[in-house]
Parts: C-alpha cells; sequence; structure tokens
C-alpha cells in the first residue's frame, strides 16, 4: 500500500489525534459513563487503523507493527494480572480485591482499582484489534 492523497492524509492525522483523545476519555470516565475499557479500546484501534489506512506501508513495516503491538496486548494482560493479584499479595486473600481508596462518588477518581483495571482493558483491546487489522492487512498483500 502506498497511500493515499497529501489531503487525505493530513485530514487523518487531525481526525485519528480527536479519535485517540476521545477514545482516552472513553476509557477514563468508564467508571462514571457508559463506556470504559473495551469500547474505549475499540475507539483506540480505530484511530490507528484510521492511519494505516491513509499513509499505507510495506509489507516489512506493517510486520514490525504487528509485532510491537502484539508485545503491548501482551504486556497490558499481564498488568490485568498483576492487578488482579496484588490483593492477594497485600493480605486481603481476596482476587479482585478493590484495594484502592475508594474517594467521592461522582469525582474522577472515585472508585479504587476499578480505573486502573479500564486503563489496562483499554489498551488490551486496543492493541488486539490494532494486530488483528495488521494481520489482515499483511494476509492481502501476500496474495
Amino acid at each position: 500500500m502506498q497511500g493515499m492523497s497529501v489531503i487525505v492524509k493530513k485530514v487523518s492525522q487531525l481526525v485519528s489525534g480527536i479519535i485517540f483523545m476521545y477514545g482516552i476519555y472513553i476509557i477514563t470516565h468508564g467508571h462514571l459513563t457508559p463506556g470504559g475499557g473495551f469500547a474505549g479500546g475499540a475507539v483506540l484501534a480505530g484511530a490507528f487503523i484510521l492511519l494505516v489506512l491513509a499513509f499505507g506501508n510495506e509489507l516489512i513495516k506493517l510486520k514490525k507493527k504487528e509485532e510491537g503491538s502484539s508485545i503491548t496486548e501482551s504486556l497490558a494482560v499481564l498488568t490485568f494480572i498483576l492487578l488482579a493479584t496484588t490483593a492477594l499479595l497485600i493480605g486481603t486473600h481476596v482476587f479482585f480485591k478493590n484495594w484502592l481508596p475508594k474517594g467521592v462518588v461522582g469525582d474522577l477518581i472515585s472508585a479504587g482499582i476499578i480505573p486502573l483495571y479500564n486503563i489496562v482493558v483499554g489498551i488490551e483491546v486496543g492493541a488486539a484489534l490494532f494486530t488483528i487489522f495488521l494481520a489482515l492487512a499483511i494476509y492481502r498483500e501476500e496474495i
């Protein structure tokens, strides 16, 4: 893929930044509003997919990006497991226990560990969907 015209590239840069920031908003406010890690991660993946579609890439660069997104996905899953088992390690003897202070209801930092779970799930879902897209794009290039 060689990419599209200069106009499409510039517009996609602007729009993908806005889409990315909206995905971050959905992830960080998931405990207060509808949304959360999965929905925000899907939006984040959409921002990166838009850039790949607009700019295109050679097959070698796509393979490198697929490896990077796959590593990011694996690290996010590992972080999720570590957060879940941290409660066991600090002495609460409960898996997935909310061990952070809960705060004031309605504030951004008001749900203990749930926003951290949302962030990790958002990263994992975004990386997974982007990896799937890149795998399909690489498969298409090979044919």
